[in-house]
């Protein structure tokens, strides 16, 4: 890896708190577009796999052990909103990992850096590589330091979960109007990319923007960003 490149990897190292073989790094954050760009090299699609497996114990684990009073059901709702491309996604913007990834010239271009489905694989490639490096204690310390921020806001189960429903429920207990959303597509028709924005009237009109693979899923990420703001408007117009 060039100098360049290794002190990029050591400030996302810094960020996550974690040490890490640079070949490991380097194949974590390496997505297909990328590997077929570059005569088919390995991506990190194997390390996402086990990552996933890591990710759904270390949480299963900690909800279990943590929340003592709620049932399986709650506790697999819980879980599935902790683990799930919205809220995975949401984790990587707030520790800026869309600059890190490596992609191919066309996610490039059609913001693939943003994309919720791409930021939530890497993040699951991240963890498994910090499993096969560090071993499991690591692995798993990793997993909760990620989702701390969300799993202390029992509001964001929801969002995570629905984040439509979650923000058009919020908005008209607020006072707000019903969220509309407009979408606009770009790219070839094997590899769309869409961006929604969504509004939502009122006093104090909201307004955010999700990008995805597919239109539900533009319209849940433009939502989950969309859902903290409206708190956020009311309590700037009662200052």
């Amino acid at each position: 890896m060039s100098s360049e490149i290794e002190e990029s990897g050591s400030h996302l190292l810094a960020t996550l708190q974690i040490d890490l073989d640079s070949a490991l790094l380097d194949l974590a954050l390496t997505h297909r577009s990328f590997s077929y760009e570059h005569g088919g090299i390995p991506t990190n699609e194997r390390l996402e796999f086990l990552g996933d497996s890591i990710l759904g114990q270390a949480v299963t684990v900690m909800l279990y052990t943590t929340f003592t009073d709620l049932d399986e059901g709650e506790l697999a709702k819980r879980r599935a909103s902790l683990v799930s491309t919205v809220a995975l996604a949401e984790i990587a913007r707030s520790i800026g990992l869309g600059e890190y990834i490596k992609l191919g010239r066309g996610e490039e271009l059609t913001g693939g850096r943003d994309k919720a489905s791409i930021l939530a694989d890497t993040v699951e490639a991240i963890i498994g590589a910090t499993y096969l490096d560090q071993g499991p204690d690591v692995a798993t310390a990793l997993v909760l330091r990620l989702v701390a921020p969300l799993a202390n806001d029992p509001l964001r189960f929801g969002v995570s979960m629905d984040p439509k429903t979650s923000l058009q429920e919020r908005a008209n207990r607020l006072g707000f109007d019903v969220p509309v959303y407009v979408l606009e597509e770009s790219g070839p028709d094997h590899q769309k990319t869409f961006v929604a924005t969504v509004t939502i009237g009122g006093p104090s009109p909201v307004e955010a923007t999700g990008t995805g693979s597919s239109k539900k899923q533009a319209e849940s990420v433009a939502a989950a960003a969309a859902f903290p703001l409206l708190s956020a408007s009311v309590n700037t117009d009662q200052a």
